[in-house]
């Protein structure tokens, strides 16, 4: 019955745009080049505003999570990769229930993505239709039913464009995905303007600088106790600080020593005696899947409870969703359900409120590790995949027949993805618990992000023989 509902999409799927497979091997130096230019569209249209939004000086109910959903408020990037990203944890959490079949044969992988890309065009025009009807650019009667309108197609052809972007790289035109460059460019961003940013704000205690780097140089020009300045620069409020950028390295550093621990499966050639290899699974066996799955979910209740909250405020079952606070433009959970899945900001608030800190524990390994696991059957990289990949390249696990290769590969590739999705869980409760820059959910996307593009520019070059032959 799944695999007829996926049938039935099939004629929808053909209206939406498509990038065609490159019909030649695409060089390093061109793929390069598509990223670039992949990079650059975005980062234009994180710059270019919505025509017709009237300007809001209200919090924005969004802060907490734009810099992981690679949105910008009040620009065509607005909705930035959650609509990709939603539809993607959807049709995963479908396909891993068995509410939906989908087959191995390439058919049904590519009728699965076309559904998977469908369903993030209607995720990006229902999100656009209750923005503009919950007056987030101005209550709708004063815009008017036209500028209501031309909202909600701009951002709708905005999200038309990630979703090409992101095709365009994974095609193979360029390097890594789209959504993985989007998220590592925000976050890095992000963590560059807190640590040398130099805007100036009033603190109550004098003008102060808000990146951490320039601000310890300002304050020890300006404190005569040389002591105390130096404390400041480690340890004030409310602005970043130099704990917040060791922490961040820390966590760097961390996440890139835990990328190296692998299980190596001997294999063999079945066509060729002696011709021996093996066979790596990582500890982070699905990669940053299961924290990005994970943002998109806890972004979509935040979302519904705000909007919630706005309309019903006061409502008992709106309040055991999630109560909402303001401080300047930004909007953060007090109570409910959404409190408890926030991350503590504070040791402090660890101490005074440990049940909050243990939900949020318990919340961000189990699903992690669930959404790390499921993630396997979807995405063709389960024992099963792996071991008709190994067939089809003529290879064998050395001391195991043909048949026996699924088996011996269950007793690896599920512990992988579920141990991995648990420790990216934790990597993720520890950053946030240790104050780094951008939340760690932010840095650890950041870090493997970025590992995975230096692993690509590593297999390209040993594939090309040499650095000079990749770009010349």
């Amino acid at each position: 019955m799944g695999f007829k509902i996926l049938e039935y999409l099939q004629p929808f799927c053909s209206f939406l745009p498509e990038v065609s497979k490159p019909e030649r091997k695409i060089q390093f130096r061109e793929k390069v080049l598509w990223t670039a230019i992949t990079l650059f569209i975005f980062l234009v249209c994180c710059q270019i505003p919505l025509f017709g939004i009237m300007s809001s000086e209200s919090a924005d109910p969004f802060y907490w999570l734009r810099v992981i959903m690679a949105s910008n408020r009040g620009t065509l990037m607005e909705l930035g990769i959650s609509p990709i990203v939603t539809s993607g944890l959807i049709m995963q959490l479908l396909a891993g229930t068995k509410i939906i079949e989908v087959g191995d044969s390439v058919k049904d992988r590519a009728l699965f993505n076309g559904a998977q890309k469908l369903f993030g065009m209607l995720i990006t025009v229902c999100q656009a239709v209750v923005y503009v009807v919950t007056g987030m650019y101005g209550e709708p009667a004063d815009l008017g039913m036209g500028i209501c309108l031309l909202i909600i197609i701009q951002l709708l052809c905005a999200g038309l464009i990630v979703l090409l972007l992101d095709e365009l790289l994974q095609k193979g035109y360029g390097l890594g995905s789209g959504i993985s460059l989007f998220i590592a460019t925000n976050i890095c961003e992000t963590i560059v303007w807190k640590a040398f940013s130099p805007a100036t704000i009033n603190t109550g205690k004098g003008t102060e600088f808000e990146g951490a780097v320039i601000a310890l140089f300002h304050l020890l020009a300006t404190r005569t106790d040389k002591v105390r300045g130096l404390r400041e620069a480690f340890y004030r409020q409310n602005l970043p600080n130099l704990m917040n950028l060791m922490a961040t390295v820390g966590v760097f550093l961390i996440v890139i020593y835990f990328q190296g621990f692998r299980v190596d499966l001997p294999i063999k050639s079945a066509r060729y005696r002696g011709q021996y290899s093996s066979y790596p699974i990582k500890l982070f066996y699905t990669s940053n899947i299961p924290i990005i799955l994970q943002s998109a979910l806890v972004s979509n209740i935040y979302f519904l409870s705000q909007i919630l909250s706005s309309k019903f405020a006061g409502n008992v079952f709106v309040n055991l969703i999630g109560t909402w606070a303001e401080s300047g433009y930004q909007r953060y959970p007090i109570g409910g359900l959404c409190y408890y899945l926030s991350p503590p900001e504070t040791i402090g608030h660890i101490i005074t409120d440990p049940i909050h800190a243990i939900i949020y524990i318990v919340f961000m390994l189990g699903s992690c590790a669930f959404l790390s696991k499921t993630w396997i059957d979807v995405s063709g990289s389960s024992a099963k995949d792996v071991a008709r990949q190994l067939r089809d390249q003529q290879m064998l696990m050395r001391g195991h027949r043909e048949k026996s290769m699924v088996h011996e590969l269950n007793r690896y590739i599920p512990t992988a993805a579920a141990f991995g999705g648990l420790c990216i869980g934790a990597l993720s409760v520890l950053a946030d618990f240790l104050g780094a820059i951008g939340s760690g959910t932010g840095i650890l996307l950041a870090v493997t992000i970025i590992y995975q593009y230096f692993e690509i520019f590593v297999k390209e070059q040993s594939e090309m023989g040499g650095m000079s032959t990749l770009f010349f």
